[in-house]
């Protein structure tokens, strides 16, 4: 039996990762216990649950969890049997000028977007410990890389799950722990629908693949990097169409 673990998965690229993982695993014969965490959208994440386990034979449990919170997370270790993957997808974004940010809303989307890797690996690498063997992998993005205009905090919080992804992965070597991170581009889910077709398409028009990534293209690096070999381990792949 394995067991993997995603946060933010009750759609988009969490929802996509999951399926993936349940597809494998059932092309595979491999047992599989799939830990699907949400916030916000439960009805989603219960009917992805449904259909996950009716279609590919996973076994599926949705949890209500709000990762920015460690009293949250630490509930969530409580009721787990094990983990062999740990996907850190939760995440949220912001744009505005940072001057005009507050404080409230820049520790939101710090403690959503990094330190809910921090809570959820600090449980996950006991179970792993002890099998010798797991992977982490965190979802990050390019603007982790490079700095976005008007999403201050938001690189600001991508950069350190790099740092974080590269810093772990160090750590964890010596255990025969793999911890990656997948830094995506533009990727066609909600995070995105505040911009407009005319401002989709002047990024599109900078993007030499000529269009946005899907969740499922994440989905399938995430499956890559599960497949690479162990001594795969702190790397921070762009998975941006050439744009970056």
């Amino acid at each position: 039996m394995k067991y993997a673990l995603i946060t933010g998965a009750s759609r988009g690229i969490g929802a996509a990762i999951a399926e993936e993982l349940a597809k494998i695993s059932s092309l595979a014969n491999e047992k599989l216990t799939l830990y699907l965490v949400g916030f916000r959208s439960m009805d989603a994440l219960h009917s992805l649950c449904n259909m996950l386990s009716s279609q590919y034979g996973v076994i599926c449990k949705p949890y209500c969890r709000d990762v920015s919170k460690a009293s949250e997370v630490e509930s969530l270790f409580s009721e787990i049997e094990g983990i062999d993957i740990l996907i850190n997808n939760a995440g949220i974004s912001h744009v505005g000028l940072l001057h005009d940010m507050t404080d409230e809303e820049w520790n939101l989307i710090l403690n959503t977007n990094l330190s809910s890797a921090f809570y959820t690996s600090k449980h996950a690498i006991p179970f792993m410990l002890k099998e010798h063997k797991g992977h982490i992998i965190n979802i990050s993005s390019v603007w982790g890389n490079v700095g976005a205009s008007t999403e201050v905090a938001y690189s600001a919080s991508k950069g350190g799950l790099n740092t974080f992804t590269k810093a772990l992965a160090k750590e964890l070597a010596p255990s025969n722990i793999q911890v990656n991170a997948v830094a995506c581009g533009l990727i066609d889910t909600d995070m995105n629908s505040h911009l407009s077709m005319e401002e989709k398409q002047c990024v599109i028009d900078e993007i030499p693949a000529c269009r946005m990534g899907t969740p499922d293209d994440v989905a399938k690096a995430v499956s890559s990097l599960l497949n690479m070999p162990e001594y795969f381990t702190g790397q921070i792949i762009n998975l941006d169409g050439g744009w970056q």
